[in-house]
């Protein structure tokens, strides 16, 4: 895909666009924020990746520029913070996702090959996949681990499917009590913590089998599998 970078430190750019250059993307440059947005609004992306912090111009006041002109491709700002109000910053600016400075190539590729099928969803469903000793059919809304179907509650197979469909995508609470309890936000976050524990234990979710489906503070939560 052609993704948009911006980013004012060189070496960490060069090594980023190799990783990037090197699982297929096209990776267009940007070490300032003026030249990036004047790219993205005259030419067409698959996707941002965009540094916090750029002395002309922040990532923030280019995506918020970008919404003005209605044209913004998905966007995942790149930070060297991780707190608690950096993230929620982010989140609030309008991004879709955000990685931990310096990201690992495998989770740089996931989190963008995620968010890239976010945004592009497949126009016909997938009705079966095998993950090894666990297989999810979509169709049939059932869970097999080892050929043995795994019993789940009616709501525990709706998120359950859901995750499975969103791979590597911060879900945010929000987000699923709307699309899985079809409520308003404010149910009991605690629903939805016991649903996604049994689900850890039902589906061995687990860094043991090759997941983890990890909660992210005040954010949501994000099904991974390990490589």
């Amino acid at each position: 895909m052609k993704i948009a970078f911006l980013e004012d430190n060189q070496h960490f750019a060069d090594e980023t666009i190799h990783a990037l250059s090197a699982a297929g993307h096209e990776v267009k440059h940007f070490l300032t924020g003026r030249d990036c947005l004047k790219a993205v609004t005259s030419d067409t992306f698959d996707l941002c990746l965009f540094d916090w912090e750029v002395p002309d111009m922040s990532g923030p006041e280019v995506l918020a520029s970008l919404k003005l002109r209605s044209a913004v491709p998905p966007v995942i700002f790149l930070t060297g913070h991780d707190a608690e109000e950096d993230i929620v910053q982010m989140m609030e600016a309008g991004a879709d996702d955000y990685i931990v400075k310096p990201p690992s190539t495998n989770i740089l590729n996931a989190r963008i090959n995620a968010l890239y099928r976010r945004a592009h969803p497949a126009k016909n469903p997938i009705e079966s996949v095998d993950y090894g000793h666990l297989k999810v059919d979509f169709t049939k809304r059932k869970f097999m681990i080892n050929l043995e179907a795994v019993k789940l509650t009616e709501k525990e197979t709706e998120l359950a499917l859901y995750f499975f469909g969103h791979i590597d995508v911060l879900l945010s609470r929000a987000h699923l009590t709307k699309v899985v309890w079809g409520t308003t936000p404010d149910i009991d976050t605690r629903t939805i913590d016991v649903h996604v524990s049994h689900l850890r234990n039902k589906l061995n979710l687990l860094p043991q089998y090759g997941w983890r489906l990890i909660s992210v503070y005040h954010q949501g939560y994000r099904l991974e599998r390990l490589t």
